[in-house]
Formats: structure tokens, sequence, C-alpha cells
């Protein structure tokens, strides 16, 4: 089945939003801090190596898959857009 592109641009844009929430609630505390998509979370000071552990958990736990040791990287996790491109990644295997 493939997925038009309209629907892959929701989907990402959804995925940015529902984790871009928890970072807000679970890491800056509500603050109404604003970062682009492509901002790198390391640069910014935004998590730290406990804040990405718990990052991996709840996209295990809210998408259904499974990060493995290997994957726990800048590349997949360190921005919302790196972040999206993953999950999506994951959720087609």
């Amino acid at each position: 089945m493939s997925v038009a592109p309209s629907e892959i641009q929701t989907t990402m844009h959804a995925i940015k939003s529902t984790v871009r929430q928890y970072i807000q609630e679970n890491f800056l505390m509500g603050a109404a801090e604003s970062y682009a998509d492509d901002a790198s979370f390391m640069d910014a000071q935004l998590l730290d190596s406990t804040g990405f552990l718990e990052l991996v958990q709840f996209l295990e736990e809210t998408y259904g898959i499974k990060v493995e040791d290997e994957e726990m990287m800048p590349d997949n996790l360190d921005s919302l857009d790196a972040i999206a491109r993953f999950v999506q990644r994951k959720q087609a295997a």
C-alpha cells in the first residue's frame, strides 16, 4: 500500500507536533520557548543524556516502535525533523 505525499506530510506534522508538546511539558516545564523543527536539541541544550533516554521511551510507547541502541544517534533523534523521519521509517519497516 502506497502512502500519498500529502498523508506523509500530515503524519510528519503530527509527529513533530506531538513530540514538541512532549518536550514543552516535560523538559521546558511549559515555558513558551520556540525552536525550529530542524534545530538541534543538543546545540540548544533542550535535552541532556537522561532527557534523550526519556524521549526514546516516549517515542517507543507513543508510536509502537523499538529504538535500537545503534539507532540512538543525532541523525535520528536530535531535532523534530529527524525524529519525524525516523519514526516514519521505523513504522514503515
